[in-house]
């Protein structure tokens, strides 16, 4: 019996940086699968799901990121999944000499401090749940990167480390937390970092995806699932 229309009923979900690309497509799968789902990010987007709850906010913040917990724990009444998305970096060419002092804390704050201080203050909605579930988006944390992507791949190392005591911590609150570390995906939102990325590399952008394999959707949904259930 085939329930992709059904498997996600009645759950709660929000998605950081959800207004394009990554988080907007996984938004767009949680809505088909029936539940309901709110989107954050700092203005929305032309791929931003029209099901989707959108709430306007910087989540670079403390105050920014608990404004977003608690506002979508308002309009959800109650969370039952959290995806955290959000995450950017400029490559600083032409390596780890010219990251300023400021680049690294911008990459900590951004990347790895947003998903703290959001998560924080949603763990009690998430423990009441009894089925919960947190999927952390992450990429560059297990392996270094290139000079020019460092301050980059020390706040993902920051963020697995943290989502593994999540895993730790939660699973007897009935709470299972994931770790999602994609590689090289062609989203619109990603082009300049992309060709930043390649000319550090020496490369074309063509050859910086050549040999990725293509996961079809079907595969990404089975993925999903197995996430969040």
């Amino acid at each position: 019996m085939n329930d992709y229309k059904t498997e996600f009923e009645g759950k709660k979900a929000l998605i950081t940086g959800g207004s394009k690309g990554i988080g907007a497509a996984t938004a767009q799968r949680l809505l088909d699968g029936g539940a309901t789902v709110v989107v954050s990010a700092r203005s929305p987007h032309e791929q931003t799901p029209t099901d989707a709850i959108f709430i306007q906010g910087d989540i670079s913040t403390l105050e920014g990121a608990t404004a977003i917990a608690q506002k979508a724990l308002s309009r959800l009444g109650g969370l039952d999944i959290l995806v955290n998305n959000v995450g950017t970096t400029t490559p600083k060419l032409p390596g780890i000499e010219s990251i300023t002092d400021q680049d690294w804390i911008d990459s900590l704050i951004i990347n790895f401090m947003s998903v703290v201080r959001v998560t924080k203050p949603l763990l009690a909605a998430l423990r009441q749940s009894g089925s919960g579930a947190i999927v952390n988006v992450s990429a560059g944390g297990l392996l270094p990167f290139h000079g020019f992507l460092a301050h980059y791949g020390a706040a993902k190392a920051a963020l697995d480390s943290y989502t593994g005591s999540l895993a730790r911590e939660l699973p007897p609150a009935g709470v299972r937390v994931n770790l999602v570390t994609p590689g090289a995906i062609k989203t619109e939102g990603g082009d300049e970092g992309r060709k930043l990325l390649a000319t550090g590399m020496g490369i074309t952008v063509d050859q910086l995806f050549c040999g990725i394999p293509f996961v079809g959707s079907v595969q990404l949904k089975k993925w999903l699932k197995r996430l969040l259930f």
